[in-house]
């Protein structure tokens, strides 16, 4: 069953389904020539952002804002305020495209980036070094990266890392 909710800031102009589709509501504007007409309901057509995410274009008072799916559905449905980057929206199975209700969940932004590791590692904050053929670790916190140290295997590099994860207070 398909359910709808109010768009954040767009009451009486558009809601959001728990299946990711937008609509525009029935109502009344006046034109350039102050003539009243009808908007009618109807879904409206999204498009890609450059980053693979889905989006449509939202107008009220004549002022057009672009705005994400997975975000609005976020709000709508999660009670998600967006706060920077400390807390996320994430796709759960990892496709973009799937901006089922279901499908999305906040997190925060560390656990975000580190779920679904790519790279020499199978640890965050931990890579292979090719030039001297040993794991180093390191973190990032305040935009600053801080170097844990060099390990011969690469558990003990994740050990450090957790260890320093434990230390910073977020």
């Amino acid at each position: 069953m398909e359910i709808w909710k109010d768009v954040k800031g767009y009451k009486g102009y558009y809601q959001i389904s728990n299946k990711g589709r937008v609509k525009s509501l029935r109502r009344f504007i006046y034109d350039k020539n102050g003539q009243k007409r009808i908007v009618y309901e109807k879904i409206l057509k999204q498009s890609l952002t450059t980053t693979g995410y889905y989006r449509v274009n939202l107008k009220k008072k004549n002022i057009s804002k672009t705005k994400k799916i997975h975000q609005m559905m976020a709000e709508s449905f999660l009670g998600h305020k967006p706060n920077g980057f400390k807390l996320v929206v994430d796709h759960i199975n990892n496709n973009p495209l799937d901006n089922r209700i279901e499908n999305l969940q906040i997190v925060t932004n560390r656990v975000n980036t580190s779920k679904d590791k790519k790279g020499s590692s199978k640890y965050t904050g931990v890579c292979w070094c090719n030039t001297n053929k040993i794991w180093v670790s390191h973190i990032r916190h305040n935009g600053k990266k801080i170097n844990l140290g060099r390990f011969k295997n690469e558990y003990d590099a994740h050990l450090a890392y957790q260890k320093k994860l434990k230390e910073i207070k977020f």
